[in-house]
């Protein structure tokens, strides 16, 4: 077997990661900056970039954990992570069944009132369905799919270190196609049929996670790719790289200056299903895979010429945290001041952010104080976003 050392801490990852989470937070939390800072650098939030690096980390972590002691040692951390994150889910589930709900429902709070309605309405199916992941209220929808690609990675890792990853991806590109043509719907039509589940398909999450598996299957190729004893470093041809920058250029000016902001078609949502963030349609996959090229090509030598920022590595070194604490920070804006983006006055939003930024660094760092000496492999954080 291949001796493989320990890898040294990526300090550029764990920036990127906290830049990611920052981002969420600006989109999640309703103020004066959510529609600006949407989407800034195209039609590409952050959640596709920190489901792309947690994969990655998977990747690179636990390939290398399986070739050191054996894939039953890689299966069992899988399992692990998994089953940890799988508590804080249904811890965070029951916040918001009872502080969060009971909140909303004191001071009469729509917003509260909207994201519990099933929950309302049912709340022992509600309870039972969220427990088993099924129901899925709105930003609780980023950890049940996290855990279902915990759980699914151990096999595909095991068969793409095995067998190669020609197969895998062709798979993975086959589901995210049948995914645009309603693949989910299908099957939520049948189990509703055969076995009379009482969860409407909108509270089931936002995300389509038969989409969303593409972008996942991709970090755990490029990561565990990493590892291979032939692995040569990501090198993309001059051309493409051109073509990549003017794409990228031509899809942050879109973003920014067209007249439908966000919607980059406005009212045709036939077309604007192209750029769908939850079904992840085919052109906004297109963007992110230019920004990704950009980033892999110059990033190095950017993170070389920018000064280190510290603040967001504490951050992204300590990202499952951290992203719990900007979650119940945004549950508890939305039961005290619901979703309107104009509720305080701009000197109020500068200073919930920096109250909820600063509660997320100051985690992240008790973080890395209670685990003064971390393990030179951390395992990686979860892909989240909801945005």
């Amino acid at each position: 077997m291949t001796e493989i050392r320990a890898p040294r801490r990526s300090w550029e990852i764990d920036a990127l990661r906290g830049l990611m989470l920052v981002l969420m937070t600006l989109t999640h939390l309703p103020t004066r900056l959510t529609d600006p800072l949407g989407q800034p650098f195209g039609f590409v939030s952050a959640a596709e970039g920190f489901v792309l690096l947690s994969a990655y980390m998977a990747g690179l972590v636990y390939s290398r954990l399986a070739y050191r002691e054996g894939i039953e040692a890689m299966e069992f951390a899988f399992w692990k992570r998994a089953f940890k994150v799988y508590l804080i889910q249904a811890a965070i589930l029951f916040f918001l069944f009872t502080v969060i709900t009971a909140v909303g429902l004191r001071i009469d709070q729509p917003a509260v009132k909207h994201l519990v309605s099933f929950y309302l309405v049912q709340p022992l199916e509600g309870f039972v369905f969220g427990l088993v992941l099924i129901y899925e209220p709105a930003l609780l929808d980023i950890l049940p799919m996290y855990i279902f690609f915990l759980l699914l990675s151990p096999w595909v890792l095991a068969l793409g270190m095995r067998h190669g990853w020609l197969g895998v991806m062709a798979a993975s590109a086959l589901v995210w196609a049948l995914a645009q043509y309603g693949l989910a719907e299908w099957l939520h039509a049948q189990a509703v049929r055969w076995l009379h589940l009482p969860v409407p398909y909108g509270d089931t999450g936002s995300f389509n996670t038969f989409a969303w598996q593409l972008l996942w299957m991709a970090g755990l190729w490029m990561g565990a790719s990493r590892n291979a004893p032939d692995a040569q470093p990501f090198h993309f041809p001059r051309w493409l790289v051109v073509l990549a920058g003017a794409l990228a250029l031509y899809g942050l000016w879109w973003r920014h200056h067209g007249i439908h902001g966000q919607a980059p078609f406005g009212a045709d949502v036939q077309h604007n299903l192209l750029f769908d963030k939850w079904l992840l349609g085919p052109l906004r996959v297109l963007n992110l895979v230019v920004l990704g090229i950009l980033t892999i090509r110059f990033g190095p030598q950017l993170a070389r010429w920018l000064p280190r920022q510290r603040w967001l590595e504490t951050m992204g070194a300590a990202s499952l945290p951290v992203f719990c604490t900007h979650l119940i920070a945004v549950l508890l804006v939305l039961a005290i001041w619901g979703d309107n983006q104009l509720a305080r006055p701009w000197w109020g939003d500068v200073l919930l952010l920096g109250a909820v930024i600063g509660a997320m660094w100051g985690v992240g760092r008790f973080t890395q104080k209670a685990d003064a000496t971390p393990p030179p492999e951390e395992e990686p954080a979860p892909a989240a976003d909801a945005a």
